[in-house]
């Protein structure tokens, strides 16, 4: 194991885990698994309530990285100006997609499922499954926004909004 991929992360460092977005790294700390000892990095995601260990060895494997550049925010909120792209498939092919993106971690990918699935108000209703889909993805796309700016979750909400807003004027 080389020594610059273990230290790529320290603690207190933001990252983006795919499955659950944006993270803090509490620490660095070896475990025991099966006998083996292992070099873990515990992440906490403050608003799910919840920590992770992730071997660091096996970070980048994961995807795990860091937070985006403020050159790929910009890009992702240009984005979701962007004419939403619905394409003609079966709604459960559509929502497995939209579902991949959205753990894929990749920014703009989570930027595409919520310019392809926001409404606006003049627009017909969201099923159950396409809000949750919508919300997960606002969610995630947020939270990064925030940790990049340096602004709490509440004010990167609205400037992602306004951008959805400009959008539909």
């Amino acid at each position: 194991m080389s020594k610059t991929k273990k230290n790529e992360f320290r603690p207190d460092d933001f990252v983006v885990y795919p499955a659950h977005g944006v993270g803090r790294i509490v620490s660095i700390e070896e475990q025991e698994v099966a006998g083996l000892r292992l070099e873990m990095f515990v992440i906490s995601f403050d608003k799910d309530k919840m920590t992770l260990r992730v071997p660091t060895a096996r970070a980048s494997e994961i995807g795990m990285r860091g937070l985006s550049t403020p050159d790929l925010i910009a890009r992702a909120l240009e984005t979701l100006k962007g004419k939403a792209r619905v394409k003609r498939a079966m709604w459960s092919r559509r929502a497995q997609e939209y579902d991949q993106k959205i753990n894929s971690g990749d920014l703009m990918s989570i930027a595409e499922v919520v310019r392809d699935l926001h409404r606006n108000d003049e627009q017909r209703e969201q099923s159950y499954s396409e809000r949750q889909l919508y919300e997960a993805a606002l969610d995630r796309l947020t939270r990064e926004v925030a940790a990049v700016s340096g602004v709490d979750e509440g004010a990167a909400q609205k400037r992602v909004e306004e951008v959805l807003l400009s959008r539909a004027a």
